[in-house]
């Protein structure tokens, strides 16, 4: 393994699509593109006044949201908080959070310090908020 690794976000496979969740949202994660040992990233886009099917949280890993462009909400436990451009989010391992976009759409940069295998997916997430 090298010392060091170059990578596309954009030319990552978009697992959205592998998903079902295309076009409304793409999701392409680079850490076994990069051989990262210890974090990982993700890039994330949503077309506008899409809400995530599932929120999700994690065990151990601590996560940052950067959001690039556009604008919405995130709700995080049982808390929506808007978000603009330029905002960084962080969270907490055991706390579940989802994402909303807004009318212009949402564009995030995730990193990640952990396993991101032991993540924990909320398919009910906004069902239990009421």
């Amino acid at each position: 393994m090298s010392d060091y690794t170059i990578v596309n976000i954009k030319e990552l496979e978009d697992m959205a699509v592998k998903f079902g969740m295309s076009p409304s949202m793409e999701a392409r994660f680079g850490r076994s593109a990069t051989d990262a040992e210890q974090g990982g990233f993700s890039y994330q886009r949503f077309a506008p006044n899409f809400r995530q099917p599932f929120g999700h949280r994690h065990r151990d890993q601590e996560e940052f949201y950067v959001v690039l462009s556009g604008s919405g909400q995130v709700t995080l436990a049982d808390e929506a908080r808007p978000i603009r451009q330029w905002d960084a989010i962080r969270v907490a391992p055991h706390t579940a959070r989802a994402f909303e976009s807004g009318d212009d759409g949402l564009e995030l940069l995730v990193f990640g310090a952990g396993d991101a295998g032991e993540a924990e997916v909320l398919e009910s997430f906004w069902e239990e908020l009421g």
